[in-house]
């Protein structure tokens, strides 16, 4: 029996590993849960799983989700930073599933490192802001950070067994999202809601509009060099809108390897918590008759800034990734609020990164400085548009 934590338990992420723990009873049991304000959803995880603490945003929602529970569930209910910790280190959990959206899954991450539990990540903003951090003190930890992005999962598959010294290069696969077609002059009409309809994956809002801008594909860039260890030139994203081509790796004698799956995290989720076990999903394979071709494309770079953007501060590294990454996590924000225009993202980010002056070997609270400015000047730029 492995005992988890799961922290993002309400999130796309977080609710496809509870529904592989509900499919494995036997194999898995969750000590700890962690959202931010869906106690509604958060309260019947509670019930269902009986976790030790169940942890939430602030004292408000803390009191909300008390009142919704039965009083003989005896579940501690923490909140805030030291809450999120405590579950990410509590002493009975042996992983901790890291699925918070954003920045904020830094610190409970880092902490679960610290407290030597293995780290089944989809928090992909750990390794793009601190990764050589992450890496480094999983290594010293003697931590297993294993993948739960589709992308990452399929190319950890593809390079086990083989050595990493014949790797050439790694190639992403995006679907290319919802505006792959759309001809750029009409970006300007794009509203949140063209934006969150996704054609193949189902996925949380903010992550949708990483997908349409193809950010996400650059955050992912980012986190494939700290997890793989190879320099961001070994790194390359194809245009894959049938989805079913994970990612592939290339070797030295011109073989490639690809893991192919239809478009559903579960997979690439409970090869993470029974690594390096294989569980009985039951999910069916690619219908490779109904399919017909898989096609392939080079990103736009001009119709899609943001990659480029993202490709621009994964070669600078140090701090630019953080201010990145915080200038596109409050664009998006204002974006979904209809503050802003969904052409106007890349420019939020693109100023924000000119405005940075650049850290050279960051420490941890470097990097969490430069976030905290970023995320400041992005908001100016925003109230000036």
């Amino acid at each position: 029996m492995k005992n988890l934590s799961i922290l993002g338990s309400t999130g796309s992420i977080g609710c496809n590993a509870l529904k592989i723990v509900e499919m494995f009873p036997d194999r898995f049991s969750v000590k700890a849960l962690a959202a931010k304000n869906n106690t509604t959803l958060l309260a019947s995880q509670v019930e269902r799983f009986s976790p030790e603490i169940v942890v939430v945003f602030d004292e408000t929602r803390a009191l909300e989700l008390k009142s919704m529970l039965p009083s003989e569930t005896g579940v501690e209910i923490i909140y805030g930073e030291n809450g999120y910790r405590a579950a990410a280190t509590l002493d009975s959990v042996e992983m901790v599933v890291s699925a918070v959206v954003g920045a904020a899954g830094l610190i409970p991450t880092l902490a679960a490192i610290e407290a030597g539990k293995n780290v089944a990540l989809a928090n992909k903003e750990t390794l793009v802001m601190a990764g050589e951090i992450v890496v480094n003190r999983a290594a010293l930890n003697s931590v297993k950070i294993l993948p739960i992005d589709s992308e990452h999962s399929a190319i950890f598959q593809c390079i086990a067994g083989n050595r990493r010294q014949d790797l050439v290069e790694i190639l992403l696969t995006a679907s290319g999202g919802p505006f792959l077609n759309r001809p750029e002059n009409e970006f300007v009409k794009i509203k949140p809601q063209d934006a969150l309809n996704h054609p193949t994956w189902r996925m949380g809002k903010k992550v949708s509009v990483d997908s349409a801008t193809l950010m996400n594909k650059g955050l992912e860039v980012m986190e494939a060099k700290c997890l793989f260890g190879v320099p961001h030139d070994m790194i390359k994203v194809l245009i894959h809108p049938q989805s079913v081509i994970h990612s592939m790796v290339s070797f030295k004698d011109g073989a490639v390897m690809a893991q192919m799956g239809i478009p559903d995290m579960k997979g690439a989720i409970a090869y993470a918590l029974s690594y390096p076990e294989r569980l009985a999903l039951k999910q069916p394979s690619p219908d490779f008759t109904r399919i017909g071709a898989l096609t392939f494309e080079k990103p736009d770079l001009e119709k899609f800034p943001c990659l480029d953007l993202a490709y621009r501060a994964c070669e600078t590294g140090e701090t630019l990734p953080a201010v990145l990454n915080a200038a596109n996590e409050v664009a998006v924000r204002a974006f979904l609020k209809r503050r802003v225009p969904f052409v106007k993202i890349p420019e939020v980010i693109r100023e924000t990164m000119e405005r940075h002056n650049v850290v050279p070997d960051p420490a941890l609270d470097d990097i969490l400085e430069a976030d905290r400015w970023a995320r400041e000047q992005a908001q100016d730029l925003i109230g000036a548009i």
